[in-house]
């Protein structure tokens, strides 16, 4: 008899709340010099870099059913905003340019053990700015659930490091100074440290049941891209694959990537 994956329920007691720092540090590079030339850019900040949120705002990241290591389900959006909102005022989650599928919050219990829990994340979102959008190539976040207290004990969503950023700047002045009719110029360049996490540290503890970081991140990114639920191989595989099969090779040709909003 095949055995069936163990599910847990996750909850939270209502009444505590949740210490977030936030963080934003200075954009240092963008191809075409935006981040100089464009003030909304040039002086991004977090908007409250210390904020108490209630309880809620977290149960918005955890499952309405009892889960199996490896599930995963969408995210509430609110709960998401009300966080987003502590780095910027004016974040969305529908993007403003969006001709694919990768709009969405997903979650995955990616471990637990009989004190913790821990859920993987990853949410698309963007930021009206002044004149213009600003979006980050994703959201990634890790929440640890005491079950035993049924409390909070870490939480960090955050662009992750090195990933790129790209900018929609409605312009109204040409390099010379001089107006002329507003037009939307795009640039793109590399992700600060945009982070929001708790002061509180995640456990150490050894799950009993979990799987890898990679495998919970590929479960994430095939919620959102249909490119990724291809079987992917080397060229010179294929090229082998191709003349056992006898079938053609349909070759594509890109410039930017096919796993994150930022192109």
């Amino acid at each position: 008899m095949k055995t069936l994956p163990n599910k847990i329920a996750l909850n939270l007691v209502e009444e505590a709340e949740v210490s977030v720092k936030g963080f934003i540090a200075p954009i240092t590079y963008s191809k075409s010099n935006c981040h100089i030339e464009w003030e909304a850019l040039a002086n991004l900040r977090v908007a409250e870099p210390k904020k108490e949120h209630s309880v809620s705002v977290f149960g918005a990241f955890l499952p309405d059913k009892p889960v199996s290591v490896g599930d995963y389900w969408q995210i509430d959006d609110q709960g998401a905003l009300t966080l987003l909102r502590q780095l910027q005022p004016n974040p969305n989650l529908d993007m403003h340019i969006n001709i694919g599928d990768s709009r969405g919050l997903w979650a995955c219990l990616r471990a637990y053990n009989d004190a913790f829990a821990e859920i993987v994340f990853r949410i698309h979102a963007e930021f009206a700015l002044t004149d213009g959008w600003f979006t980050p190539s994703q959201f990634a976040g890790q929440l640890v659930i005491d079950r035993i207290k049924k409390r909070i004990a870490f939480f960090q969503m955050r662009v992750p490091e090195g990933t790129l950023f790209d900018v929609n700047w409605k312009k109204h002045k040409d390099r010379l100074g001089f107006s002329e009719d507003p037009y939307f110029s795009t640039d793109g360049g590399i992700c600060p440290q945009i982070e929001l996490r708790t002061e509180i540290q995640a456990s150490n503890s050894e799950f009993a049941e979990h799987i890898t970081q990679e495998e919970a991140d590929r479960t994430l990114i095939q919620r959102f891209y249909k490119s990724q639920q291809i079987n992917w191989v080397p060229l010179e595989e294929a090229l082998e694959i191709a003349e056992i099969q006898q079938k053609p090779i349909h070759a594509i040709s890109i410039d930017g990537p096919l796993a994150d909003e930022a192109c």
